[in-house]
């Protein structure tokens, strides 16, 4: 029984793409949460300041996540649970912790862990130019992608003239609505269908993607109004901007992943 239970929720799903259900979601939800608080707890013990510099390092390895992805929806990487969410998360924290500890331990800095990073994103490169035949390079994405993100953003600046939270917070804004771009896009216009629960059943219901919008506004900005208050009463700062980095994450690699298979025609 547990066993069907499992094929059913958790394996089936990815075997099959068959997009999320609300038995994963949530115990994928609890996961992130512990997993959150577990590398947060390990990076204050090795007294690693979360920082701009911190942040910077981290960008290749979400590029490198997104373009993994892509590329394994394309057909060039086989699709494993390790190379499709949520276990390419896995994959890229198991490659990057142990050259993090090299390049904070021994090089006292961020530089090896930094250009690690763009030599993962490089090897992507590499796999996808040895497997052109399987690429099928749609650029039409783009006469839709760019103009309707412009208006998405000037939205978000708009917002900022308006919204403290969204002022201080900018960047989190900006960057999901990146991501609600993409999926706006790519099932509306490009034939692609959504993966994830809620999103699923509130475009189901009103019949366009573009409802990304108001759920991402509505969830980040109740989340970032809730930390404000958290930050006001003293709950530690530096966690508070680490589960903002990790907000950010989870908004720019999935993006990226949708725009990136979207170009490649997977």
């Amino acid at each position: 029984m547990l066993k069907e239970f499992f094929e059913k929720y958790f394996v089936n799903p990815i075997k099959y793409n068959t997009g999320y259900n609300p038995v994963n979601t949530l115990v994928y939800a609890i996961i992130l949460g512990i997993a959150t608080l577990i590398v947060y707890k390990g990076l204050k013990k090795m007294k690693i300041k979360i920082d701009k510099a911190f942040f910077r390092a981290l960008i290749p390895y979400m590029v490198f996540g997104a373009f993994t992805r892509a590329l394994t929806d394309a057909g060039v990487y086989p699709r494993t649970y390790i190379t499709v969410s949520p276990g390419i998360y896995f994959l890229v924290s198991f490659i990057g912790s142990p050259v993090l500890i090299i390049s904070w331990k021994f090089f006292k800095g961020w530089r090896v862990f930094l250009w690690f990073g763009w030599a993962l994103v490089m090897v992507d490169f590499v796999a996808m130019g040895a497997n052109l035949e399987k690429i099928h390079f749609n650029f039409t994405v783009l006469k839709y992608f760019i103009p309707f993100l412009i208006l998405a953003e000037l939205v978000v600046y708009l917002m900022t003239k308006k919204l403290s939270i969204v002022r201080e917070n900018s960047y989190l804004f900006y960057v999901h609505f990146y991501d609600a771009t993409t999926t706006f896009v790519g099932v509306d216009f490009m034939g692609y269908w959504e993966q994830h629960v809620l999103p699923r059943l509130l475009i189901g219901l009103t019949g366009t993607a573009a409802v990304m919008y108001v759920l991402k506004f509505t969830v980040l900005y109740l989340a970032l109004w809730i930390m404000r208050k958290l930050e006001e009463e003293g709950e530690d700062k530096e966690l508070l901007d680490f589960i903002r980095m990790v907000i950010f994450i989870l908004g720019f690699a999935p993006g990226t992943r949708n725009l990136l298979r979207m170009l490649l025609g997977a």
